[in-house]
């Protein structure tokens, strides 16, 4: 089960996209060009595809839990495109914190 909020990691792209919920997600999905490659990494560290079928969509756990180191590079990285913020500086002691600090950007 997804453990909201979410970043959604766009395939090639070193940007990341914060989710609150799922109805977010929809309603961002609307007017985003994304692909079956693109990934959702929950509260947990735990890794979906996303598929759109009809009304809803769809979630294929990957089976890959992200340990905190790798859930922070990955917002390393995010911060570094945008150069905006010291990387030494992006320290996380959970999962759920790295992904939040991610709200504090809308």
């Amino acid at each position: 089960m997804i453990q909201w909020p979410c970043i959604f990691k766009l395939e090639g792209d070193s940007e990341l996209m914060y989710l609150e919920s799922e109805l977010v997600l929809a309603s961002e999905f609307e007017s985003l060009i994304w692909s079956g490659l693109d990934q959702l990494i929950d509260s947990n560290g735990q890794r979906y595809l996303v598929n759109h079928i009809g009304e809803s969509y769809i979630f294929e756990s990957q089976g890959i839990e992200l340990s905190l180191e790798s859930v922070t590079k990955l917002i390393q990285e995010h911060e570094f495109a945008k150069m905006e913020m010291c990387l030494t500086k992006i320290q996380f002691t959970s999962v759920q914190e790295a992904i939040h600090s991610l709200a504090l950007e809308k």
